[in-house]
């Protein structure tokens, strides 16, 4: 366990100065991500936070995440501690969050996102632009692996796995020449040196989520989540996650699919772009949907109708031909 000591924060609150366990993976990452969260329930409560460290599946097995039945093996078991009462609340990376809902917890909180944005990291410096016909370039994410192939560069895509740290060794000791990771996640383990450029996202949509954290509690404690709904939350955050996560529940596609989306917050308007691709890179949709803030999942499901239409069902419905196999799904940021 760690702890975050308390401070004087905004005050404490109808709960009072209890000490609140705050469940996270051991991943560098991970600590980074559930540190800031602590921090701001402190400074926001004046509460006092204590982490407590959790493996997961994901974490124990050396297997492709698809094959560990999808990202909601590193949430499973942060949820299995808040039903036992072992944690008050849990950090996770907003993309792992399984779409489908459980009606034990409840995300209390998504603090305001970073920037959602994928990144190239290249020992040599280059740009994606500039990766030479052949060159390796590593993912831990079919998405990443079907934009980078229908940039049409003949690059060769490989799957690695393993934590932003991990694959960040991958390449500098030269198993790969560049990777291509979450921007944010560099960001909070402090490694945005190794990024050669952050990726355009009409080169490359990110996945549902990213950049953003999950804040979850049990559904039960109304008090808790109020709390953290009025420190922590961020109304544009929440707003955008859930329109690209409705598309992706629309088109029914787990981690393992070539699927992106990103939603932009203007006023009271949200604008939505969405990607589905075959793993070959062969074959691409993308369109873009707006609509009211305040309806963000009929934007995305809106969004997916639309697609389906133009043929994008098809896509996710046939198995990928061509390209090099990839059966791992989107990593942790």
């Amino acid at each position: 366990m760690t702890g975050t000591g308390s401070g004087g924060g905004a005050g404490h609150g109808a709960r009072g100065a209890t000490l609140l366990r705050l469940g996270t993976r051991r991943s560098q990452l991970a600590l980074s991500q559930a540190r800031t969260v602590a921090d701001a329930v402190v400074e926001q409560t004046g509460e006092r936070v204590e982490l407590v460290e959790i493996v997961t599946q994901g974490d124990r097995s050396s297997n492709a995440v698809a094959q560990l039945g999808g990202t909601g093996v590193f949430v499973s078991a942060l949820r299995d501690a808040l039903r036992a009462g072992e944690i008050d609340l849990a950090v996770h990376s907003l993309k792992d969050l399984p779409t489908a809902a459980d009606d034990d917890v409840v995300l209390a909180a998504v603090p305001f996102r970073a920037d959602p944005r994928d990144a190239l990291c290249c020992p040599s410096g280059w740009t994606l632009g500039e990766l030479a016909p052949g060159t390796l370039v590593g993912t831990g994410s079919p998405r990443r692996a079907a934009q980078l192939r229908a940039l049409g560069q003949e690059l060769d895509v490989v799957a690695i796995r393993g934590n932003v740290d991990t694959r960040l060794r991958k390449v500098e000791a030269g198993e790969v020449e560049a990777v291509v990771l979450a921007r944010a996640g560099l960001a909070r383990i402090g490694r945005l040196d190794a990024v050669t450029e952050v990726i355009d996202p009409l080169q490359m949509l990110p996945a549902p989520g990213q950049g953003a954290l999950a804040v979850e509690c049990r559904a039960s404690d109304d008090a808790l989540a109020a709390m953290l709904a009025a420190a922590l939350d961020d109304l544009g955050s929440r707003a955008a996650v859930a329109a690209e996560r409705a598309f992706l529940a629309a088109v029914e596609a787990g981690c393992t699919a070539p699927v992106g989306a990103l939603a932009d917050v203007a006023e009271d308007e949200l604008y939505l772009r969405g990607v589905i691709a075959s793993l070959d890179g062969e074959e691409v949709f993308r369109q873009s949907m707006t609509g009211a803030v305040t309806d963000p999942g009929e934007v995305g499901r809106r969004l997916a109708r639309e697609m389906f239409e133009l043929g994008a069902a098809d896509v996710l419905a046939s198995p990928p031909t061509g390209g090099s196999p990839m059966s791992t799904g989107e990593q942790p940021q």
